[in-house]
C-alpha cells in the first residue's frame, strides 16, 4: 500500500500536494511527481459521512474539480465495471 510517508521518504527532494483526509485513497505517484488517487476510494471515504450521491457530487465538484497548480493530484477511475 502506498502511503503519504512512503512517498515523502522515497522522493525527499520533490514537493507534493496531498488531499486532506484522503491518504487511504493514494495509489501511487505519476512520472511527473504528482500524487495519484483512486476516485473510487475517495468516494468510499466520503461515504462515511454522506450518502453515495452526495459523496460523488462532492468529490467531482470539490476534489476532482480543484486546480492546485502544476502539482495538482491525478485521479484515476479504477472501478468502472
Amino acid at each position: 500500500m502506498m502511503t503519504r510517508q512512503k512517498i515523502l521518504d522515497h522522493f525527499p527532494d520533490e514537493e507534493f500536494i496531498f488531499v486532506d483526509n484522503m491518504d487511504d485513497a493514494i495509489i501511487g505517484v505519476s512520472n511527473d511527481y504528482r500524487v495519484v488517487y483512486s476516485s473510487t476510494k475517495c468516494v468510499d471515504i466520503l461515504m462515511k459521512d454522506m450518502l453515495e450521491i452526495e459523496a460523488i457530487e462532492y468529490f467531482e465538484y470539490n476534489i476532482l474539480g480543484a486546480y492546485m497548480g502544476e502539482k495538482t493530484p491525478i485521479y484515476v477511475y479504477d472501478n468502472l465495471i
